[in-house]
């Protein structure tokens, strides 16, 4: 049983708004979040409470007779909470908040494309719309609770915000971010230009790649793999701070030696990763007991091709993966930093990830450290764990500032004799 199993909801919610509210995906008075119990109480966020300041005791529970029970009222929005559990038994969470970029869709009439990760196409399904009613109402309830009824369990709210439900909350959460980092995404990509969907063939291959099915129990774990183990969760977790990348999406990884090496696993929640969660791979298969990651096979056929790379980064930093869902180049030739640390920036056609792991290695060059996977985010390569996660950083800034200068005017990049001159003093001295 994992530690949420048993975490009370009101803890559950308060610790959910927590991260809603302090990256700014909600507003003080925004948003409400509710959890249907198994005896059928629901568990919800309270009217006009401060969301940056939540506590246990400001959780209101409302009875399956309609009793409420708590130091507060429940949220005005309680109609459409009632609605949405009546109309769909089998979800047991729901997250409802305005953040911007699915607001920005929500005013123009619109709902985010799904198509454009394979990790959002199956988390987050088609995302339905709800026309505009007063917010509280029973108007409103009635009309979302439609969309969710027609098997939708994302929905926009016209010039409102999102409402998304979940087996259990922490379903409901990742959906809720998934679908944010998707319409962010959406709006920085269309700033560079045309933006590339998935089509229903490139999704297919996402559903037959297949995860390892050699497993293995390992030993005694050394200090070096106790030290990585630590390591990679610290990076992970730094990553997830910095939003680049999200709870669901992210895979990281550091060799041990030789072919064996750590990776995070499937499923975990990227904010709170530790050590035990790490997986252990190599020519034995996975660690018994642990879901692979999907990335598993490519991580170790890099590992194999390259023995200079010690540590790889597939992320999703909002600004570099909008470069990756677009066909604008990342030009790194801009500021001295951006060159040395990540020189000239490759592209990996989708495909190439779904099919042969040592074909794909073939496209890796340690010299070259840095790729975008096109609509799939970016990958990093690094000389230790410390080496990448310095790039991932300098690539997703690099990428804001030129998205940035967007308005601005034409970029000038540095010339060949700049290029040349930082080969010569900074590459060519650390090779």
């Amino acid at each position: 049983m994992t530690e949420r199993d048993i975490l009370h909801p009101a803890d559950r919610l308060v610790a959910a708004m927590e991260r809603i509210y302090g990256y700014r995906m909600t507003t003080t008075s925004g948003g409400n979040l509710s959890i249907r119990d198994d005896d059928g109480t629901v568990w919800i966020t309270p009217a006009r409470i401060d969301k940056g300041n939540l506590r246990r005791e400001d959780i209101v529970a409302v009875l399956p007779d309609g009793t409420v029970q708590g130091r507060h009222k429940p949220s005005s929005e309680l109609p459409f909470h009632l609605g949405i559990y009546r109309v769909r038994p089998d979800l047991r969470g729901i997250v409802h908040a305005h953040p911007v970029a699915l607001v920005a869709f929500s005013i123009c009439g619109r709902a985010p494309e799904t198509r454009l990760f394979p990790k959002s196409h199956a988390i987050c399904g088609e995302v339905g719309f709800a026309p505009y009613a007063l917010p509280g109402s029973a108007l409103l309830g009635e009309k979302i609770a439609e969309v969710f009824a027609h098997g939708h369990s994302c929905a926009m709210l016209e010039n409102h915000g999102v409402v998304v439900g979940g087996a259990n909350f922490q379903e409901a959460f990742t959906r809720f971010e998934t679908l944010e980092f998707t319409a962010k995404t959406l709006i920085k990509a269309s700033a560079l230009g045309a933006v590339t969907l998935l089509n229903d063939e490139q999704l297919a291959l996402t559903a037959e790649r297949r995860v390892p099915d050699r497993f293995f129990q390992p030993g005694h774990a050394a200090s070096r793999e106790r030290e990585l183990r630590r390591d990679l969760c610290d990076f992970v977790r730094r990553g997830y701070k910095q939003r680049l990348l999200i709870s669901s999406q992210g895979t990281f990884s550091a060799r041990i030696q030789g072919e064996e090496f750590l990776m995070t696993p499937a499923g975990a929640d990227r904010a709170a990763i530790r050590p035990g969660d790490i997986v252990l791979a190599g020519k034995q298969g996975s660690e018994a007991g642990k879901p692979p990651s999907r990335a598993l096979p490519l991580h170790a056929a890099i590992y194999r091709a390259h023995p200079s790379v010690q540590a790889i980064a597939m992320a999703t930093p909002v600004n570099a993966t909008a470069y990756s869902v677009s066909r604008e180049t990342l030009d790194t030739r801009t500021i001295p930093e951006s060159y040395i640390f990540l020189r000239d920036v490759a592209r990996i056609p989708f495909e190439a990830a779904y099919g042969d792991p040592d074909a794909f290695a073939a496209r890796c060059r340690p010299d070259f450290p840095v790729s975008l996977l096109e609509n799939d985010g970016v990958m990093v390569l690094g000389t230790s764990l410390l080496d990448a996660f310095d790039r991932l950083e300098v690539l997703e800034s690099t990428a804001e500032a030129l998205i940035n200068s967007k308005p601005l005017g034409a970029v000038r990049p540095m010339d060949d004799g700049v290029i040349t001159e930082l080969v010569r003093e900074f590459l060519n001295k650390s090779a």
